[in-house]
């Protein structure tokens, strides 16, 4: 069994999905959810399925990661899942967990990464450079943002008409759907 620590910044819908996928899965037990907000949605979603939650600000995430990083394997975590999380990871905290990190992003990498580059901001970017498609990369996380190896892309069409509204609808179907499958093929 793989244990499990999702990172989440916003609503957590991701998160929520999550849950309930692996629900039922022997393989993969969700054990804590770290955000960085306490005003952050994914906390009462995280508390609903009587999940862990850790509130670590963005100053402790880069003061205090050392602690942090033996917390996480004094709960034996193996896998981290970033849902929405929108601090940069701590190199030491990638070398503590290499290849054992994964992100999940709106958009077909390596377009539209980076810094600054999440929610709306993708999918505006995407309708001005008017992009035939767009969809969702789960990665690898590494030291620099959005450039960690591919481990899935999912696509889909940008209508004539779309908007931000209309694409970020698509994106979160494609999440729902691919983000699972992503963790599913690394386990």
């Amino acid at each position: 069994m793989k244990n499990v620590a999702i990172f989440a910044s916003g609503e957590g819908t991701n998160a929520e999905n999550l849950f309930n996928y692996f629900a039922n899965d022997k393989r993969v037990k969700i054990k804590l959810v770290v955000t960085n907000s306490d005003k952050a949605g994914v906390i009462e979603r995280a508390e609903k399925y009587k999940k862990n939650v850790q509130i670590i600000s963005k100053s402790a995430l880069y003061e205090y990661t050392s602690k942090i990083i033996e917390f996480m394997e004094a709960e034996k975590i193996d896998i981290i899942i970033l849902a929405g999380f929108l601090l940069k990871i701590p190199e030491q905290f990638i070398k503590a967990f290499p290849n054992r990190i994964i992100n999940i992003h709106p958009a077909l990498l390596p377009k539209y990464g980076g810094a600054g580059m999440y929610g709306m901001n993708v999918h505006k970017a995407v309708i001005e450079n008017k992009e035939l498609e767009s969809g969702v990369t789960i990665h690898y996380v590494n030291e620099e943002y959005d450039k960690g190896e591919v481990i899935l892309q999912a696509k889909c069409e940008i209508a004539d008409d779309e908007t931000p509204e209309t694409l970020s609808a698509k994106i979160r179907k494609l999440e729902f759907e691919y983000f699972p499958k992503a963790i599913e093929k690394i386990i």
